[in-house]
């Protein structure tokens, strides 16, 4: 007698549950939970590789390139911990360098493109366009029509520059360029300070080339507390960065040997530049070009397509999540993690899960610049705005056992609270292993923590994370070492 035939197993071409458009850090994840869920998913990636922007142009290649600036912060101090280099001063092989790089991102990509079989997901090489009634057209590759119960758009952001600077992806380059630089530039202009301003600063000064940060804005990494950003501008400056905040770039020409700039500063002056290489690093743009959105009643401001609190587009059964999104929350963060985050939120909502709104006060931000930047919640600044009674504790590495025996000993950890509730409303920190002890600082505000219970919380000595116990006592007006 033949057995009942399990409907789960039938697999009609081209049907899904669930269509991703995009296999950055949202939609590969996004199809990863959903799989998990039970439900039948499809991914349509044109890149040669999963893992779209962050892994093959942004986050890993680009910490892969601090990583290798580090190592050589270190090695070029040797004498200092007793280590001898017979043969002189280090040297930087860029070759080498880019192809330990290479070795990482393929590594992490061939990592995804594992899970995609694990969980029998199915990866559509090529590019989509919405197509209505559930559909989505592919084009210039896999060649086929989709249809889905479910979409989601998960196509991220590109770089994007300023009125009066042409990007020429030679001398005048974004992100997407300055990661494959072949020989280290005798001089750099950045910019822009945001996290890939100075994070490229922090690589090409360590590599050895004169640099220069054009901020318009008044100050560093405006988005930080300003306490942060005044320790870094301190530091950069230490370092040989030349930083110009409040500074407007007017005009940008490329020539065959450089490129020639003019710049007006805070007192209405114009100044001239002339660099090797001109790094355009004023922010991202949605990538919604082509997409057929709007052709198709998907609300968009200026690009983004705008979402509700559940991810969902003006659209039924259309969902958004990453970079490509806007929300009534101004200033969505683009960042991978959160990215991530909201992929596995649609997820089990499409699978029809109990889900809750994120809440963006939690979300940490990391930037990898040397000292390294890790802070989540409200800035003293903000919490000041939204009306509370705000109290700030800070504590300095440089008192640390740890700090010292590892000879990195700037920045400090600081912590805003509510002096009537004691409650921790944010937690920003510059120095050493900053983008890694922010993870205890994420968990305080997600479980509503306050400064007391914080104090109360045993921190292991000697280690960079007594630094934040430290600060929970100076906020309350007691620090034991200092």
């Amino acid at each position: 007698m033949r057995a009942p035939l399990n409907i789960k197993e039938i697999r009609v071409p081209n049907a899904y549950d669930v269509v991703v458009i995009g296999a950055g850090t949202g939609g590969y994840v996004a199809a990863i939970r959903a799989s998990q869920l039970g439900l039948k998913v499809a991914v349509v990636e044109k890149q040669q590789s999963l893992g779209g922007t962050c892994l093959i142009w942004g986050c890993i290649p680009t910490k892969a390139l601090l990583e290798h600036a580090h190592a050589l912060k270190v090695i070029q101090a040797a004498t200092d911990w007793g280590v001898m280099l017979p043969y002189g001063q280090p040297a930087l092989d860029m070759s080498r360098v880019h192809a330990r790089k290479a070795k990482v991102v393929a590594g992490l990509t061939k990592g995804i493109e594992f899970l995609f079989k694990k969980n029998k997901i199915d990866w559509i090489k090529g590019t989509a366009r919405l197509a209505g009634q559930g559909r989505v057209d592919v084009s210039e590759g896999d060649a086929r029509t989709l249809q889905a119960k479910e979409i989601i758009v998960a196509t991220g952001s590109a770089p994007r520059s300023v009125p009066g600077v042409e990007v020429d992806r030679k001398r005048i380059v974004t992100s997407d360029e300055a990661i494959h630089l072949p020989e280290v530039p005798k001089s750099l202009v950045i910019l822009g300070s945001g996290a890939v301003g100075v994070e490229f600063a922090s690589i090409y000064r360590r590599f050895g080339s004169e640099v220069t940060l054009i901020e318009l804005l008044a100050r560093l990494v405006p988005l930080e507390d300003e306490a942060i950003s005044a320790e870094l501008e301190k530091s950069f400056k230490k370092q040989g960065i030349k930083v110009l905040t409040g500074t407007k770039v007017t005009k940008a020409a490329s020539g065959a040997s450089s490129v020639d700039l003019e710049a007006r500063t805070p007192d209405g002056k114009t100044v001239k530049l002339s660099a090797d290489i001109l790094l355009v690093a004023t922010g991202r743009g949605p990538v919604t070009a082509g997409l057929g959105a709007e052709e198709l009643g998907i609300r968009l401001e200026n690009g983004y397509i705008r979402v509700d609190s559940m991810y969902g587009t003006s659209v039924p059964q259309i969902s958004a999540i990453g970079d490509v999104i806007a929300m009534e929350r101004p200033g969505h963060p683009q960042l991978a993690h959160v990215s991530s985050a909201e992929g596995i939120l649609v997820a089990e909502r499409i699978a029809g899960k109990d889900v809750q709104p994120l809440n963006y006060d939690h979300v940490p931000s990391c930037t990898y610049c040397d000292p390294e930047i890790g802070s989540v919640g409200l800035t003293e600044a903000e919490a000041r705005k939204r009306g509370y009674d705000a109290r700030v504790g800070s504590f300095p590495y440089g008192v640390l056992g740890r700090a010292k025996m590892a000879g990195e000993t700037e920045g400090f950890v600081k912590i805003v609270a509510d002096r009537k509730y004691d409650e921790v409303l944010g937690v920003h920190l510059i120095g050493p292993r900053s983008t890694e002890l922010v993870a205890e600082a994420v968990l305080a505000l997600r479980l509503e923590c306050t400064v007391e219970e914080l104090i109360g919380t045993i921190h292991a000595h000697p280690t960079f994370a007594e630094a934040v116990g430290e600060a929970a006592h100076a906020t309350h007006g007691a620090a034991i070492h200092l």
